[in-house]
């Protein structure tokens, strides 16, 4: 049983089964954001989305970056990305047409960032995340 469901700009209907939010700079103990330090969260988030959910294709959301009008310091221009760093376990029907709905579904483990701690639901999930090419990115399994 989904814990919501996500209506994506393509139409699709898919639900979210395991969501897991963390603070996006919650190990950050001094220093400040910069575009190198974001690239390795962004990169890390990736590879453990990807571990997490073996044997599912996984899909990064690309995130927004943020350039606040702040002096650059030793390591560059301040860059933050969103508060809050998602994965979630996404699943739908089946891409595949001729499969046999009541047998298939079609599922896809998700990375994405947003700027506050609230469950992704219908239309007014972030217009990043509810843009996933699902029928490209997403893989049909056999229950």
């Amino acid at each position: 049983m989904a814990l919501t469901h996500v209506t994506l700009t393509s139409g699709r209907s898919v639900g979210i089964s395991d969501l897991r939010l963390t603070s996006t700079y919650g190990g950050m103990l001094e220093g400040y954001p910069f575009k190198r330090w974001n690239d390795h969260i962004v990169n890390a988030l990736a590879r453990r989305t990807a571990e997490a959910f073996p044997g599912t294709p996984a899909h990064l959301v690309t995130p927004h970056r943020d350039h606040p009008d702040l002096p650059a310091r030793g390591f560059g221009p301040v860059e933050m990305l969103p508060a809050v760093t998602c994965v979630g376990l996404f699943l739908s029907s089946a891409v595949d047409p001729s499969l046999d709905p009541v047998l298939h579904r079609s599922t896809l483990a998700v990375a994405w960032f947003q700027a506050t701690p609230d469950i992704p639901s219908g239309h007014t999930a972030d217009p990043a995340l509810r843009a996933i090419p699902w029928e490209e990115a997403a893989e049909d399994f056999e229950l």
